[in-house]
């Protein structure tokens, strides 16, 4: 019989298993055949034969705790769970006959007798699986009552912000538990004591907000009853439809099952049709979509003449042609060149293209950048030189045959939670881990890991550790030569050979300036070059340096040199920050780069956007987010059209920021609330989420997802409505009815694009770029048999160490990064519940560091460097190394970006974020900057209040 395909919203009981061995057998007398190791419930549910069940799930590994699954199997004895018993050639098996159902209505039975009956008045109700199994049993009465021993009495744990525990109604199935180890892996929960005393614990005896717990609701997911139940639903009842759409956080990309009631949103479940999560979440995407109906919101256009003045609230029309206007006159005084637009890596590819095209096509220049600038510039440009695209190799689920995992600057744990769990998982079952990183992150301490090595390095010496790697690599013939020979130009091979094998890149001779020790590098070499299948994986780490876009060539002459490169397991996979980094890369955002990564002065690229946008284009690079900054300090540059970006917290050097915005005579900001570059500007455009527009994310694994529009945009627009508008006022026609006729022209003029469209993106379910004539269902692994420039090109990565040096007078070294809870600017997670775990940013520093400086816990520190200071509570750690501090930038009061230098990367401009020298001292009060800072966000919130108010008051 032939089985229909994988159907996201059913539940199979226990996991699909992959073999090429099929096994055929007969359930209720019908045949299946199944691959091996598949279990007799999933067997049964592909035939729509549904055993009752509740401790089983398809997302867990099978437990056969409950036994309502029992089944009956011709020449076994007894009565089996058909979710532990695995199918067998000629098995028959029968699910429903009275003896198993005189059975299941007995163990549902007991089951019941310890349990509320308050079905009528409980937030499950209509969504219980408990209730579900006690109807398909046929439970019509309980025979055991209440008099004897029961749990009734246990006390709800109300101590998370987004979930309850009411121990009263659990059943034991140990589903939560086990999501919590086999999905997340985390191990928060445990089943304490035996027997009638068995019970779920977080940890041990605690609440959940005290336990180890993070909050990513695999738990609550997994509950069959309403013991572990979100807040939302207490309070706002069931849900009665779902639209699958995106997470708009981090860049990896899972979706969601937006559970509505006519427009609101009462909770985010994780899609198990989703190929970047496969039904899995953390905290941000599941519980922290609030922001979106937070009463913070823009809902209305506003304009000023000064940034002293109050805003007044005005009509869609009128505040784009005053941004207009005002754009025009400023090109007559200062000339074409003088406006320019920032796109998004939060928005939409329709969107962020849309505003690219807004630059080229109606302001006539290519002053086009975006915040890709300040993270993954450097892998844009490191992967293009070396293996000619500038994107990740691989997917996700890679990892999953990867033998060896290395890590280099990132931390998957906070930053990529969901992908972090599926490393961990990979991890428990036996791959090896190599993390280079100056701090002892979270996936060292990864439960149940066998094989770990940690290179502490000091800021700032990347590149030397890469080289020293490489350097063992080749002086002990460890290279894969067979795929260096056939796959690589062997002129760049050989010069970068004769490089690095010089004695200077050993790891005796840089072990002074890494800091990590000759021995560790030797063997973690050995251990990467070694593994059948090597994967690395980076993050901020690598790129936020001086020497980014060395490091990243250094990274693809590793995985080149060993073979790491063309199939699953291995590849070089730079981990994007945001949920549309690689989108907005993708959709043209650079100056230098039409969409596609299709330089501006190739006049054949440039010949297909000017037939089609029906304009000519200027074939010079344009000005990056950092010339903008000079360029408007000098008076040349004086608009600004921002849309979606918070520069002014996000960029570095944050005073030479302010100073170039304040320089500016019109600034458009389009946003979702009043950000601080926001109140810098001249037109604040509302902006609208994720859950008010149709288009697409791109992730970090290069995966095209469908955002769906799930509420009407709060202020009346979606966003790409509003660049096209801003370009009819402009002079330039643009005309969309939909999203999806954007996709349809970047497919036309992008050659990885070319067979991509919404219809097939749901057909598909998501699509990895290139997808093209050459890879019509897209292309899941990278360079598998070639690379887009024919041989992949070795670099010479030579160290240059950083201009920004210790000394006696600053000490430290500042690096910087995210927490799990927070997310970036703040800006979305500082407006919901989040806060409870991170509501302000600290300064980590060992406690040798603050001993020797009087130092305490929770005590204000100054941290001032060459460019400035802020003052931040103190948190003593030894995740540090002695020597190096480390802080989040998640709150615009913490003014992480006031001491961060102007160094950048040599070949993008990439800023430094992670080498500060700094010296840390105990304070009283705020820094100067804290303190302007602070008068200057009253007054902003003061004059928006006026504008709002005014508007209220007219009406």
């Amino acid at each position: 019989m032939k089985v229909e395909r994988f159907n996201p919203n059913k539940d199979y009981g226990t996991p699909a298993r992959l073999s090429e061995k099929l096994v055929a057998l007969e359930i209720d007398g019908v045949e299946i055949t199944v691959p091996e190791g598949t279990s007799v419930m999933r067997a049964a549910s592909l035939l729509d034969i549904n055993i009752p069940k509740l401790c089983a799930t398809d997302n867990l590994e099978s437990f056969g705790s409950c036994r309502l699954c029992a089944v009956q199997i011709e020449g076994r004895r007894g009565y089996p769970a058909s979710c532990t018993t695995v199918v067998e050639a000629g098995m028959k098996v029968t699910t429903q006959n009275k003896k198993l159902a005189d059975l299941r209505r007995n163990i549902m039975e007991l089951y019941i007798s310890d349990h509320p009956l308050d079905c009528l008045t409980c937030p499950a109700n209509g969504n219980c699986e408990l209730q579900d199994m006690a109807g398909a049993v046929g439970l019509r009465d309980v025979r055991y009552g209440y008099a004897g021993e029961n749990h009734l009495d246990a006390v709800t744990d109300h101590s998370n912000p987004y979930f309850d525990f009411d121990p009263s109604k659990c059943i034991v199935c140990s589903r939560c538990v086990r999501a919590c180890e086999e999905v997340q892996g985390t191990f928060a929960l445990t089943i304490q004591g035996r027997g009638f005393e068995s019970k779920v614990s977080p940890s041990q005896n605690q609440d959940f907000m005290d336990s180890e717990c993070v909050s990513c609701g695999a738990c609550v997911q997994a509950c069959p009853t309403s013991t572990l139940m979100e807040k939302s639903i207490v309070e706002w009842g069931q849900p009665e439809h779902s639209v699958v759409t995106t997470c708009a956080y981090c860049g990896v990309g899972c979706s969601f099952k937006a559970e509505m009631k006519g427009d609101q949103v009462i909770r985010m479940v994780p899609y198990k049709g989703g190929d970047a999560n496969h039904g899995h979440s953390c905290v941000k995407g599941r519980f922290a979509f609030g922001y979106a109906t937070h009463k913070d919101r823009i809902k209305a256009p506003m304009i000023r003449e000064s940034i002293t003045d109050a805003w007044q609230e005005v009509s869609w029309e009128e505040a784009i042609q005053f941004a207009a206007d005002k754009l025009k006159g400023i090109q007559q005084k200062y000339g074409r060149n003088s406006i320019g637009g920032i796109t998004s890596s939060r928005c939409t590819n329709e969107e962020t293209y849309l505003v690219q095209k807004l630059v080229r096509a109606a302001f006539g220049n290519n002053n086009t950048d975006t915040c890709a600038r300040v993270c993954h510039s450097p892998t844009g440009y490191g992967l293009k030189m070396t293996m000619g695209e500038s994107a990740g190799t691989q997917t996700f689920d890679s990892v999953m045959k990867a033998d060896v995992i290395l890590v280099i600057g990132a931390n998957p744990t906070d930053a990529h939670p969901v992908f972090g769990s599926l490393m961990r998982r990979r991890l428990r079952e036996g791959a090896k881990l190599i993390v280079a990183d100056p701090r002892h992150i979270d996936l060292l301490a990864t439960p149940h890991l066998k094989s770990a090595q940690h290179l502490p390095l000091k800021p700032g010496t990347n590149v030397a550790l890469i080289n020293s790697l490489a350097h063992v690599v080749v002086t002990e013939g460890l290279e894969d030569m067979a795929f260096v020979e056939k796959r690589c130009d062997m002129e760049s091979y050989n010069k970068w050979r004769e490089f690095i094998k010089d004695p200077r890149h050993s790891p005796e001779a840089l072990e002074e300036i890494t800091g990590v020790s000759a021995e560790a590098i030797r063997q973690a070499a050995r251990t990467y070059a070694n593994a059948p299948n090597g994967a690395i994986y980076y993050g901020l780490g690598v790129t936020e340096h001086s020497q980014g876009s060395t490091m990243v060539m250094g990274i693809a002459n590793l995985a080149m040199a060993t073979g790491n490169i063309g199939r699953e397991g291995v590849g070089v996979n730079p981990l994007r920050g945001q949920n549309n980094v690689q989108g907005s890369c993708d959709m043209g955002s650079f100056p230098h780069e039409l969409p596609g990564y299709q330089h501006v002065s190739d006049n054949v690229s440039r010949g297909r956007f000017e037939q089609v946008w029906g304009v000519q284009l200027d074939n010079e690079p344009g000005l990056r987010i950092p010339n903008m900054f000079d360029s408007a300090i000098s008076g040349e540059f004086k608009g600004l059209y921002v849309q979606g970006e918070d520069i002014a917290q996000s960029d570095p050097g944050t005073q030479h920021v302010e100073s170039a915005l304040r320089s500016l005579e019109c600034l458009i900001v389009q946003d979702l609330f009043l950000n601080e570059t926001a109140k810098f500007a001249h037109v604040l455009l509302p902006g609208s989420s994720f859950l008010e527009k149709d288009g697409t994310f791109t992730n970090a694994e290069r995966r095209i997802n469908r955002v769906r529009k799930v509420m009407p945009a709060l202020a009346g627009k979606e966003d790409w409505e509003v660049t096209m508008d801003l370009a009819n006022a402009m002079g330039y026609p643009m005309h969309y009815n939909h999203p999806s006729e954007i996709m349809d022209e970047i497919a036309q003029l992008t050659p990885t694009f070319t067979g991509v469209s919404f219809k097939r993106i749901d057909e598909l379910g998501s699509i990895q770029w290139p997808c093209n004539d050459d890879y019509p269902i897209g292309t899941p692994t990278m360079h598998v048999d070639d690379f887009p420039i024919g041989k992949g090109r070795f670099s010479v990565t030579e160290f240059v160490a950083t201009d920004e040096r210790t000394t006696s007078r600053f000490p430290l070294l500042l690096t910087t990064g995210r927490i799990l809870s927070q997310y970036n600017v703040g800006a979305q997670t500082r407006r919901t519940q989040n806060q409870v775990w991170h509501d302000e940013d600290r300064l980590d520093l060992h406690p040798h560091d603050a001993e020797v400086r009087g130092i305490k816990e929770n005590d204000w520190v100054g941290i001032t460097s060459r460019a400035g200071q802020t003052v931040l509570r103190a948190r003593i750690t030894d995740k540090v190394l002695p020597g190096v501090v480390y802080t989040t930038f998640h709150h615009p009061g913490s003014g992480a970006n006031v001491i961060t230098t102007d160094n950048s990367d040599w070949a993008t401009n990439c800023p430094e974020y992670k080498v500060t020298a700094v010296q840390v001292e105990r304070v009283s009060q705020p820094s100067e900057w804290q303190q302007n800072f602070q008068s200057f966000d009253a007054l902003q919130l003061k004059l928006l209040n006026a504008g709002q108010e005014n508007s209220v008051g007219n009406a």
